[in-house]
């Protein structure tokens, strides 16, 4: 799908510059970039996010800061309410040079969703004064550790293969499975995955898994229903996420930066 047209980003006047969009369940959007930085959040929905070298899972609690010239792609998992803000060049090179997933707390939700509301007002004090505070907001959020590393576009086998996982990450459907509908052996794709991502699959499988659980523990999904959605018994499900995170599913929300 064509992206919709951005703001008008070519006043440097403003400091930052809203937008707001909904999109249906299985959209994806092209890879695009800006010269402005963004901040990608969601007041609904679940996303994830596609940059060259990495994919980011968002559920609403959290938002994805792309500093100017990062081109990414959004994949829609869920219906999605956005509320985005674009930071114009100079205040954007005051915030995170690579990409970032941000905790988005109740301050920073409703600074967003002002700025959003007062899109008219844009050269008024007000706006300005919300636009800063934002701004020192960004400045504190928290940071995520939990990334999924994606391979060069340039092999669409092995990331068709990714792709299909990360719709669908159960361990009910097998290597042997993706690897069939990618159009590709599972000896080739076992090669493709050491030499691109640097792991096996069921590693980088686990990756993608433990992203989707963290999303999904965020909203208040019960531990059981993950752990059935990707094909774990509750206590094995619990297991491989203590192992992988050092804390147990049900004390993850209460971490700030995992």
């Amino acid at each position: 799908m064509a992206i919709a047209a951005p703001p008008d980003l070519s006043n440097l006047d403003i400091p930052v510059q809203p937008l707001s969009r909904t999109y249906p369940r299985g959209l994806f959007v092209e890879p695009h970039q800006h010269v402005w930085g963004q901040l990608l959040y969601a007041v609904s929905g679940v996303m994830w996010v596609e940059t060259p070298t990495e994919a980011l899972v968002v559920p609403p609690q959290r938002a994805v800061w792309l500093p100017p010239g990062v081109p990414h792609g959004i994949r829609v998992v869920s219906d999605l309410q956005m509320r985005n803000i674009y930071l114009r060049p100079a205040i954007a090179a005051t915030l995170d040079t690579q990409v970032q997933v941000l905790e988005v707390g109740s301050l920073l939700r409703e600074l967003i969703l002002t700025l959003v509301a007062h899109e008219q007002g844009r050269q008024g004090e007000y706006y300005q004064a919300l636009a800063q505070l934002a701004v020192l907001e960004l400045h504190k959020a928290g940071r995520s550790a939990l990334r999924v590393p994606m391979p060069a576009a340039s092999d669409r086998r092995l990331m068709n293969l990714c792709q299909a996982v990360m719709a669908q990450p159960s361990l009910s459907i097998s290597f042997e499975q993706h690897a069939d509908q990618a159009g590709a052996s599972v000896r080739t794709l076992s090669r493709l995955f050491q030499a691109s991502l640097g792991m096996g699959f069921a590693e980088w499988r686990r990756q993608v898994q433990l992203a989707t659980a963290a999303a999904e523990l965020i909203q208040g999904v019960p531990v059981s229903v993950i752990a059935r959605s990707l094909g774990y018994s509750p206590s094995s499900f619990s297991d491989m996420f203590k192992r992988a995170l050092g804390v147990a599913p049900s004390q993850f929300v209460g971490l700030r930066t995992l």
